[in-house]
């Protein structure tokens, strides 16, 4: 379920969603630490953490799906427009024409995952790499309300890792975030970042966020020759009353099938 985009821009404007971009922002740095020259794509509602890339970045754009509704941005009003409308399974882009590719509020909240993540592949330039930011299922961002990754489908990085290798996307980076608390407290938000200390040593497993980076593998579809060869050396099941001189492998009508 995708949230309103108007929701989802008053969220990143109170107190709350400030210190989430602030410590989310800075994990997302450890990942891409620059992206000088790059084609920048952010999916979701990426905004406040495609911002920071903005002036290093060859190109950026950002994507919104039709469900969640789309806004200006960049903001000011003599900034050209960087963001469009799109279905998350039919993007308005030509194949890889990105080199990284940042998503946030939107695996979670797509309704047909396997479409979307098929479409970034498509997107996406051979040995480019996408960041992904979901809610994590052992955290207690997911189990809140109070921001907008209480709404949408949580994943463990394991499942996380999983789905992604079944799309031929090979995950290379990891990081957790948020391991604040997620109520509007003054005196949490002030100890935020003894909060992310703490956690990341003491309690790992249980952040809020799963931050995962992954490549684009380019044999994608492609068979071994090894793999070939099982398949030209079939096993055949002989009747009762073959002689044991019979040929017990077959060639298949088309090897290369």
């Amino acid at each position: 379920m995708h949230l309103d985009v108007a929701h989802l821009k008053e969220f990143y404007d109170l107190p709350l969603g400030r210190m989430l971009r602030v410590l989310v922002g800075h994990r997302m740095r450890r990942i891409w630490p620059q992206l000088k020259g790059r084609k920048l794509l952010g999916l979701g509602y990426a905004t406040p953490f495609v911002r920071p890339y903005m002036k290093e970045a060859a190109q950026v754009a950002v994507g919104m799906p039709a469900a969640q509704g789309v806004v200006k941005w960049p903001r000011e009003k003599d900034a050209p427009n960087k963001a469009f409308l799109m279905e998350p399974n039919r993007m308005p882009l030509p194949d890889s024409s990105f080199d990284r590719i940042m998503m946030v509020h939107s695996l979670d909240m797509a309704s047909d995952p396997d479409g979307l993540i098929e479409e970034v592949y498509r997107v996406l330039a051979p040995g480019g790499r996408i960041m992904i930011v979901v809610p994590n299922r052992r955290g207690y961002w997911c189990r809140s309300e109070a921001s907008p990754f209480g709404y949408g489908r949580p994943y463990s990085r394991s499942q996380l890792e999983n789905f992604l290798g079944n799309h031929a996307l090979s995950v290379v980076g990891r990081e957790e975030a948020l391991y604040v608390p997620p109520i509007n407290s003054r005196l949490v938000m002030k100890s935020a970042r003894s909060f992310e200390r703490m956690g990341n040593f003491i309690w790992p497993a249980f952040a809020g966020l799963v931050l995962m980076e992954a490549e684009k593998r380019v044999y994608r579809g492609l068979h071994s020759r090894s793999d070939r060869f099982a398949r030209a050396l079939r096993p055949v099941f002989l009747p009762e009353g073959k002689t044991a001189g019979a040929q017990i492998f077959e060639e298949p009508r088309n090897p290369c099938r």
